[in-house]
């Protein structure tokens, strides 16, 4: 098991208990079958090479027939300077010397660390340093130009100048921080509006334009922080952090009183659009960023707002393995769907120790997988069918990275088959000549000439971390929406919690010393004993919340506490007990 470093004590202990659960490959007992077995060894060797083949046929063909452009078309072996989902760019102004913003080259630069290819990363900084430019007449997606673009230079940034990766032939001088704050200082226009909600659209040349659009998401304006954040700590200018800190809170007070969020609202009246929720597209990196920054800056309000955001999502939608969207204001189920984008949710869970449901998830999602060879973008639930008009898969990360993450908390060798699967089908199915095409029709597998950045940037670097995480041996990172690898680090948390809820703590005693530990720092959820030692020991799920009194006994709900297996809050029956009384 990996050790608290001693010149990081500081560091909160529950905050360290989830990170170590998701990133640290040397958490969990090395005994199990596919530490030992060589025919897993064998696997793993082969799968990563194979994944590494994937990654570098999609990169070359991107430098060979797109660079310096966005990103790849690769059945017509051309470019786009679209920036995809960056979009849609009105281009109309730009001027005919614009060859874009090398978007697959800035998220292709941790994959390459992570894949050992210091050489080709140090080639790719220098260019970027030498070439790259924000003073371009461009509107681009705050959103999307923060966890791509700004978030691929300030991961780059720490990747250069760890000296685990040295630059060799040129010395480096923080150049891609320098290009990281220029474009963090084009997105504070942004946010000048009467709430701090930011507009979804900026010009990195003028700013706000005229007439902009008010309407934005939930993901839009709750899902900067960590980058944003990160690269406050880096450069010591507290206006990014502030700023993307200011339209977290502001959005987080406009929930409802069920804990949950609408999908689109209005950032200069603060008034929601559109209330049906889910934890879909829209508002799924929204959940993500809550957890992932308490563990990222330690600040126990990230941890307070995701814990209600996170039973409110158990309560009102889930149903069995499923989540269903729902009315933000009633808790009402509005449509029986799966996204794609939803396939996110397993790996969240197991940041807070529910391994039971997110591998209840998980299993639904690759059955769709399965059925369909891909994961369509979206699936109805009541019908078990794909949806008549988004029937595409563009290449999504999203099941790959809770495979990843389901993997290291459980070393269950069956989740390498699930890799295995994802793979096979991605040469099956979207390799081409010039790389990988996105699917226009998963019922047809019709390609689209459309290799988005994310797939080098997410979709083969979680394949490859499943195989090979040798990169993460000895270190702590928290991953971006976007995949970016961001370091935990114990200067960057600036009040240290102590713990999460007291209550979700049991004592664990060892012959040298009793240590605390819940689920956090547990592969299985819910209750188990703890060992086989103190086999009545228990480590408790994330989500509980214990009863007022040890006795169960109660005279109104809100003597009952919240249930530790499926998360849902525990009522007060006729004779006055607490418990599941009603099954919903």
């Amino acid at each position: 098991m990996m050790m608290l470093c001693s010149g990081d004590k500081n560091i909160g202990l529950a905050t360290w208990a989830i990170m170590f659960l998701l990133i640290s490959p040397t958490l969990f007992s090395t005994s199990s079958i596919s530490a030992l077995d060589p025919k897993w060894a064998a696997k793993k060797k082969r799968m990563s090479l194979k994944v590494r083949d994937m990654f570098y046929h999609a990169y070359d063909n991107y430098l060979t027939h797109a660079f310096p452009h966005d990103e790849l078309k690769p059945m017509s072996k051309s470019f786009t300077d679209s920036l995809g989902e960056l979009g849609n760019l009105k281009l109309e102004h730009l001027s005919k010397q614009y060859k874009g913003l090398a978007l697959t080259l800035i998220e292709s630069l941790s994959s390459l660390v992570i894949m050992g290819n210091i050489t080709e990363f140090e080639r790719a900084v220098n260019w970027l340093s030498d070439n790259l430019t924000f003073d371009v007449d461009v509107r681009v997606n705050l959103f999307e130009c923060n966890i791509r673009v700004l978030g691929g230079l300030v991961s780059a940034h720490i990747l250069a100048t760890d000296s685990t990766n040295r630059l060799g032939q040129r010395v480096y001088n923080n150049e891609l921080l320098s290009l990281a704050e220029d474009l963090g200082q084009r997105f504070l226009p942004a946010f000048n509006t009467p709430t701090g909600l930011p507009y979804a659209w900026v010009n990195l040349k003028y700013g706000v334009m005229e007439n902009e659009t008010a309407e934005t998401s939930t993901s839009g304006c709750g899902s900067l922080i960590l980058e944003m954040g990160a690269l406050s700590r880096l450069t010591g200018d507290r206006r990014y952090e502030i700023a993307a800190l200011r339209a977290l809170r502001k959005l987080w007070s406009m929930r409802s009183s069920l804990n949950l969020l609408g999908t689109t609202l209005d950032v200069e009246s603060g008034e929601w659009l559109e209330h049906s929720s889910g934890i879909g597209a829209g508002v799924d990196s929204f959940y993500e960023y809550l957890i992932k920054a308490h563990i990222l800056f330690g600040k126990d309000e990230f941890w307070m707002m995701f814990q209600s955001a996170y039973l409110g999502v158990q309560k009102y939608f889930r149903h069995g393995p499923w989540y269903h969207e729902a009315d933000m204001r009633t808790g009402m189920a509005t449509f029986w769907q799966l996204t794609s984008l939803q396939a996110f949710w397993p790996g969240v869970q197991v940041f807070v120790g529910d391994i039971a449901a997110a591998n209840s998830s998980h299993r639904e999602f690759f059955y769709v997988w399965e059925k369909f060879g891909v994961l369509p973008e979206r699936y109805l639930l009541e019908h078990r069918m794909v949806h008549p008009t988004e029937r595409y898969y563009p290449l999504r990360p999203e099941l790959a990275e809770s495979t990843f993450y389901l993997y290291q908390a459980t070393k269950d060798p069956w989740y390498m088959e699930v890799g295995e699967s994802i793979v096979n089908s991605l040469n099956q199915y979207t390799k081409v000549e010039g790389g990988f095409a996105s699917i226009r029709d998963v019922t047809t597998m019709q390609l689209e000439d459309h290799q988005h950045s994310f797939f080098l940037a997410e979709t083969c670097k979680y394949l490859y971390l499943l195989f090979d995480d040798s990169f993460l041996s000895g270190r702590n990172y928290v991953f971006t929406t976007e995949g970016h690898p961001l370091p935990v680090l114990s200067s960057w948390h600036e009040r240290l919690p102590q713990t999460y809820l007291p209550s979700n703590w049991t004592s664990s005693e060892s012959i040298h010393q009793a240590k605390r530990t819940s689920a956090m720092s547990s592969r299985i959820c819910p209750a188990i004993p703890l060992n086989s030692q103190h086999p009545n020991r228990q480590i408790e799920s994330a989500c509980h919340v214990l009863d007022a009194r040890e006795d169960h006994r109660c005279l109104t709900d809100e003597d009952c506490g919240v249930d530790g297996m499926s998360c849902r809050r525990r009522t007060c029956s006729i004779a006055g007990y607490c418990g599941l009384w009603l099954i919903i």
